[in-house]
């Protein structure tokens, strides 16, 4: 009978497929053939599978925890910079030029804080709670201040024979005479406490640029904040700078050298006893506030936010998981499996200590932005562990539980790997050199690595959990405590509150479905055949085969005790977004969020400042917020380099230079030697060697001009010949308003291509162009390969998948998606970093996971209307997505209240991640398909009337545990 049966079979599939191939299209039959191939190869898979649950449970379990012993190795990211800046950049290029023709060390008068930035530092801004800080009591206390860090000294090592106590004159840079160089500021300040103890007038203090004793000028800008300026009697400014009335802030910096790996441990100390100090010294001296900086503020405080993300990040999994349970649980206590929602968040944490493990063994680093990492495993974890428990239960609950994770994985695996595809194919790219960030770069990186773990485990661990639940619910046990449901004899003796727990209507639907008890302990009937004729159209038959599954999944027998949401769907929501009257309503929801999307995005924000990146109450922080708030009047000061000799005794190059410095603040070499020569009445176009030799002998000699000696590098020529100036430098200041990094961006354009035109050679540096510079296409350009994967592997599915519309309906959802989030983001005040644009990167993988398995249950339903299948769509694969909605948006929820500005981007891009996808699956895309393609060719449908039939006679076995369906003759 079997034999002649699957001859049977054999025929009727030919001459079922004859016609078919005849008029269909190559392509098409093309990808029925691999779309058929990978189901029956998930189909063995999920066979192998549940034939071996036990290996495929226990052995990640064993690779997780042999793995996870090795955070011994755990080190975490110690330079900032490399993560936060673009990786190549001009900047840097001409830092290193920077450093090599004027290196620190070298400078032996003057520093600028904000200019030269040496290994090790430190750094305060003292403001003023009433007053000035230049009235005589804050002033002695700012001295006073001063004075205690001179002297502060550090313990290196903290006990022993070989100890020594270093103190910050061992530390300084000297200058000329072997004394430590301190900022201009505190010599001003010494000068009129000086004035005010000896009873006579202070010297005027004049903003920006003053005069010293010394006779020296000198830019204090970037020391003294808050200033409130005079003329004295009516007088016109002079020094380019005016009387200083009053000012509320100071900053004084402390450089340190650190020769060695002993002095860099040292300095190390020395800027840890400053914090301690100044803390001690703001709690003594209440009417000061005092804002720290030191050069390892911006690594520790940067890090901090993963401290601080640890409970919440504990809650998140507490909240996910309840949340998971609740979602997994059902009235039925026997078709309920609450634990599953557990082990698929078990699955999750498994992945990603094995994934940890594996970045500890091959010596990577970690830093904060890593904190995103489990929420892309949780996010796509979810999406499959919903979707496989979802096609478990349309499974036909006679089979046999082999069979029926068979059918899940042939129903599933195919959508989950696709998408799982998806994910690796657009953080790959992000993670490929051609990234030009190297947080965006790393970050990429190790979520390959995890989504990639987190999908071997889905199909290993959680399927064998599956397996074992199933086993469970074959033999009549409590889903919860594993127990054996009692009959309904026995049960009918229980308490109500017995009876409730342990109700079930299992055993009824499926003695009702097969004609026979079901369950373990009942004695299997033999295998009997069943004989059944029905008619089918040809075109009907054909549409069945082409587009109906293998495995014989069947609807919910019993709608009552369907899951909660399940329930909802089913009944109210899928009728009420189909709804005609619904319909232009959500249309023109969907244009509000486009143009929210616009408006956001013409508005779009770069956020190139590492400190945003901080958490809140931290040092860094703090320091940020008082030096935007008293010293954002000047831009940082910027280094004019002029790299290559130059005639300067040439009146067209002495007009050039002075005209490039025009309408800045300057503290510049040159105009103070055309002046020194004009006082003199000698002619500023005299010849070279003259122009060298007043300039080496007279100009630089002179106690008020000898510090410009830093700022000029002279080349010998030859014996007897005045050298040439090799290099040399000037310092430009810009008047900034609120926008001080736009303005700072434009001026470094501006000036670069000037640099091209100009016949002399020069360049411009700050340390904050590192970040700035080239930042917008640094962080652009992740998501170009993004987009470009998106589309190539787009590209790529359309041949996997019976409807090729289904690719251009998802390539378009997570585009609109990416654009909402983009733009909503920027309305929130998300500026875009690199925490943003990695939200942005999983956006697009987000997006696929909830709204694929949608579209593909869409584009498979034939011979009914568009608004039919959209509500099955709903119920098949919409539950499952708002399943894991609700659990993924239980999961944010903690990281929102986590003080810190990383985590608090990560949060806002995240959620608004979670709602788009949302409102596309759940209520834009169930609108447009009704109305958009692909259609639903009427044709297809069997005609009422009479008309030509073919003959299909079925055989059915029913052995007890599965049923299975055969065509024998047409």
């Amino acid at each position: 009978m079997q034999l002649g049966a699957a001859s049977g079979l054999s025929a009727g599939w030919e001459r079922l497929e004859r016609p078919l191939e005849a008029g269909r299209p190559r392509a098409a039959m093309l990808r029925q053939v691999l779309h058929a191939g990978l189901s029956g190869g998930f189909r063995a898979l999920g066979r192998f599978v549940a034939s071996q649950p036990v290996f495929f449970a226990s052995t990640p379990v064993l690779l997780a925890v042999l793995l996870g012993a090795s955070f011994s190795r755990y080190r975490v990211e110690e330079d900032v910079q490399s993560l936060l800046a673009p990786k190549h950049s001009l900047a840097k290029i001409e830092g290193n030029l920077v450093d090599s023709l004027f290196p620190i060390n070298h400078s032996k008068h003057a520093l600028y804080s904000d200019l030269q930035t040496p290994g090790r530092y430190g750094r305060v801004i003292v403001t003023a709670r009433r007053g000035s800080v230049l009235e005589p009591p804050n002033l002695d206390a700012v001295l006073k201040l001063h004075r205690l860090i001179y002297h502060m000294q550090v313990t290196v090592p903290p006990s022993g024979p070989t100890s020594f106590n270093y103190s910050f004159s061992h530390l300084c840079l000297p200058d000329d005479k072997n004394v430590c160089i301190v900022d201009d500021i505190i010599r001003a300040m010494e000068e009129m406490r000086s004035a005010q103890a000896a009873n006579r007038s202070a010297p005027v203090l004049r903003y920006p640029i003053t005069r010293l004793a010394d006779g020296r000028q000198a830019y204090i800008g970037h020391q003294l904040g808050g200033v409130q300026i005079w003329a004295p009697n009516g007088a016109a400014r002079g020094l380019r700078g005016e009387g200083v009335r009053s000012a509320r802030a100071l900053q004084l910096t402390y450089y340190l050298q650190a020769r060695g790996g002993l002095m860099e441990g040292v300095a190390s100390q020395w800027e840890k006893t400053f914090c301690r100090q100044l803390r001690e010294f703001a709690a003594l001296h209440p009417q000061l506030g005092l804002y720290p900086a030191t050069s390892s503020s911006l690594r520790t405080d940067f890090q901090f936010s993963s401290v601080l993300a640890r409970r919440p990040l504990l809650a998140s999994l507490g909240l996910c998981g309840v949340l998971a349970v609740l979602c997994c649980s059902m009235r039925d206590c026997v078709r309920s499996k609450p634990w599953l929602g557990m082990l698929a968040l078990l699955s999750v944490t498994l992945a990603g200590l094995t994934a940890a493990g594996i970045l500890n063994l091959s010596g990577s680093t970690y830093n904060s932005t890593y904190l995103g990492i489990p929420f892309v495993m949780l996010g796509h974890g979810l999406f499959g562990s919903f979707e496989m428990l979802s096609s478990w239960r349309r499974t036909r609950e006679d089979q046999h539980v082999k069979e029926r994770v068979a059918s899940v994985f042939e129903d599933v695996m195919l959508r989950f790997s696709g998408s799982t595809a998806l994910h690796l194919m657009t953080l790959g790219l992000a993670a490929s050199p051609l990234t030009n960030m190297e947080a965006v770069r790393l970050f990429c990186r190790t979520a390959a690595l995890a989504v990639s773990v987190s999908y071997a485990y889905m199909l290993s661990f959680y399927s064998s959990c599956l397996v074992f639940t199933g086993y469970l619910e074959t033999g009549y046990r409590h889903g919860c405590f594993c127990r054996r449901v009692p009959k309904q004899d026995r049960l009918n003796s229980k308490p109500a509150w017995y009876r409730c727990l342990m109700y079930t209507r299992y055993q009824d639907e499926a003695q009702t479905a097969t004609g026979t008890p079901h369950g373990i302990g009942h004695a299997p009937h033999p295998p009997s055949m069943e004989h059944t004729r029905t008619y089918i159209h040809p075109r009907a038959a054909n549409n069945h085969l082409m587009n109906t599954p293998i495995h014989p999944h069947t609807s919910d027998p019993c709608p009552q005790d369907s899951h909660l949401l399940l329930g909802c769907v089913r009944r109210c929501y899928g009728d009420w977004i189909t709804n005609t009257y619904v319909k232009p309503f959500v249309v023109l929801l969907y244009l509000v969020y486009i143009s929210f999307g616009l408006m956001g995005f013409l508005q779009v924000a770069q956020g190139s400042e590492p400190s945003s990146l901080v958490a809140m109450d931290t040092a860094t922080a703090s320091y940020t917020r008082a030096q935007q708030r008293y010293f954002s009047s000047y831009s940082p000061v910027i280094g004019f380099y002029i790299y290559e000799s130059a005639p300067y005794w040439n009146t067209t190059v002495q007009r050039d230079l002075l005209e490039y410095a025009k309408g800045f603040q300057r503290i510049s070499w040159l105009e103070a030697y055309l002046a020194y020569l004009s006082e003199r009445n000698q002619s500023t176009s005299s010849a070279r060697e003259n122009f060298t030799h007043t300039l080496r002998h007279g100009f630089l000699r002179e106690p008020q001009f000898a510090h410009f000696a830093d700022d000029i590098i002279f080349a010998e020529r030859g014996p007897g010949e005045e050298p040439d100036v090799a290099a040399s430098r000037i310092f430009l200041v810009a008047k900034t308003t609120e926008n001080k990094r736009e303005e700072m961006s434009v001026l470094l354009d501006t000036l670069r291509r000037l640099s091209l035109t100009s016949r002399v050679r020069f360049l411009i540096f700050n340390p904050s162009f590192v970040y700035l510079d080239r930042y917008a296409a640094a962080v652009s350009s992740p998501l170009r390969h993004s987009l470009l994967a998106v589309l190539f592997l787009l590209g790529l599915s359309s041949l996997a998948v019976v409807e090729p519309l289904v690719s251009v309906w998802l390539g378009l959802t997570m585009l609109s998606v990416q654009f909402g989030v983009l733009g909503f983001m920027t309305l929130w005040g998300v500026e875009l970093d690199c925490v943003s644009v990695l939200c942005l990167i999983l956006a697009l993988g987000h997006a696929a996971d909830c709204s694929g398995p949608l579209l593909c249950g869409f584009a498979a339903g034939r011979g009914d209307s568009r608004t039919h299948w959209v509500r099955v769509a709903l119920e098949r694969h919409g539950v499952p997505s708002l399943q894991a909605f609700l659990c993924y948006g239980a999961a944010l929820a903690p990281v929102g209240s986590v003080r810190s500005n990383l985590t608090r981007t990560l949060f806002r891009c995240l959620a608004l991640t979670a709602g788009c996808s949302a409102l596309h699956t759940l209520a834009f895309l169930p609108t447009l398909l009704t109305f958009l393609p692909p259609s639903k060719n009427r044709a297809h449908r069997p005609p009422a009337g009479d008309g030509p039939r073919q003959e299909v006679e079925c055989v059915e076995m029913n052995d007890g545990t599965r049923v299975v369906d055969q065509i024998t003759t047409v």
